[in-house]
């Protein structure tokens, strides 16, 4: 069986606007992390969001958009998709060629419009011009139409496993002969809608969030956008290949529609699941890029399934205490983090970590490190239990 590369990676996010610069803080241990200044919210003073310092202005001048009805979630999009594009070397024909997939995943799309959505949806007139853009497929449709992509075009919202399972799927599409290659990932802007939902649940830190610290409060939220391109290894050619995508798993923790059972089934099952894809044993995982939100019930959850499936678990961290959560972009995110790591040689710490939870006493990654990394793990975990694992190995 073929296997499937990463040729390519596109990325923005509250660290940096391309692969280059979210590497740099990364290596730094600098947070994008801090009070919003863009956000139009009640909470934008109030809480700290990984915000993307460009304005929607910015980025439609910037990008040549001109379309009607674009939001601020396909403009990010657009932004990783054409480095995604331009890094892989893919070429028109390529791109619209029907062995071309695009799986993207976003848990908000258009609907990062909130005041827009609510006027249109008490029909107090004939409609805004951003009608079509709340349908969750918008952004994929935007890109095909812009790019003319010619393959399967599909849209995943699992919450915050959502573009894991874009990466899954894309290579699942490649495993069965569906296709060549495929474009992978996720986006979420910033919007009401989402701070106002994660709000009422009670998991919103109002300090910088602390992944896997005894005293965490929550999370933060975030907004970015990454891709991958996933190619097959004999129409690779002389391509750069960053990494191998050699394993994958998804389970259901089937426990609560927004919480983890105390022992982590559903991570567990995932994160063995894909190391038997990728036929690999526990102790071959050099690191875990964990989901680590900062939530009480993440957290505990996760550390019980490393414990569980690991024994004593490798190096891991949670690199959201730079971007915060970036919902349906977070498995895309943090593949590429992951990805860096592999090709780089080079762990990333663990930031605003003081103390251990009491009754795991792990520990994250505390100081950059570099380091001969072959085998990388990345969790991404969604409400409704929906918990996905990917395996990065070294080309």
């Amino acid at each position: 069986m073929s296997r499937i590369f990463i040729t390519g990676m596109g990325i923005i996010s509250a660290i940096g606007n391309d692969v280059a610069n979210n590497r740099q803080s990364l290596t730094q241990g600098k947070s994008g992390i801090g009070h919003s200044e863009l956000l139009q919210s009640r909470y934008a003073s109030i809480l700290p969001f990984g915000e993307i310092k460009i304005s929607t202005t910015d980025l439609k001048e910037k990008l040549g958009a001109k379309e009607s009805g674009i939001t601020r979630t396909d403009l990010l999009a657009l932004h990783a998709f054409e480095e995604v594009i331009a890094n892989s070397q893919l070429t028109e024909a390529e791109i619209s060629s029907p062995r071309t997939a695009l799986v993207g995943a976003t848990t908000v799309g258009g609907m990062c419009l909130t005041d827009e959505l609510y006027h249109d949806a008490n029909k107090q007139d004939q409609g805004s011009e951003y009608l079509s853009s709340y349908d969750c497929g918008s952004v994929n449709i935007y890109l095909q139409k812009r790019y003319q992509i010619g393959g399967i075009i599909n849209t995943i919202n699992t919450a915050c496993s959502s573009s894991a399972n874009a990466i899954m799927y894309g290579a699942r599409l490649i495993r069965h002969g569906l296709a060549d290659r495929a474009i992978v990932g996720g986006v979420d802007s910033l919007a009401k809608f989402t701070i106002n939902g994660f709000n009422s649940l009670h998991i919103l830190s109002n300090e910088l969030c602390a992944p896997f610290d005894e005293n965490r409060k929550g999370l933060n939220l975030g907004e970015a956008a990454a891709f991958l391109v996933l190619e097959k290894e004999e129409v690779t050619g002389n391509k750069t290949k960053y990494a191998a995508l050699t394993g994958y798993g998804n389970s259901n923790d089937a426990f609560h529609p927004s919480s983890l059972s105390d022992n982590g089934d559903g991570p567990f099952l995932a994160m063995q699941e894909a190391l038997a894809i990728a036929n690999l044993s526990p102790d071959k995982i050099d690191y875990v890029n964990a989901h680590g939100t900062g939530t009480e019930n993440n957290d505990l959850s996760e550390s019980a399934a490393m414990i569980r499936l690991f024994g004593i678990p490798p190096a891991f961290s949670s690199t959201k205490a730079y971007t915060g959560h970036t919902l349906g972009a977070a498995g895309a995110i943090e593949g590429v983090f992951s990805i860096l790591s592999l090709y780089n040689g080079e762990l990333y710490a663990g930031i605003h970590f003081d103390k251990p939870i009491p009754t795991t006493g792990l520990r994250p990654i505390l100081s950059y490190e570099k380091k001969e990394v072959r085998h990388v793990m990345s969790n991404s975990f969604g409400f409704g239990g929906n918990c996905s694992s990917l395996i990065f190995s070294k080309a």
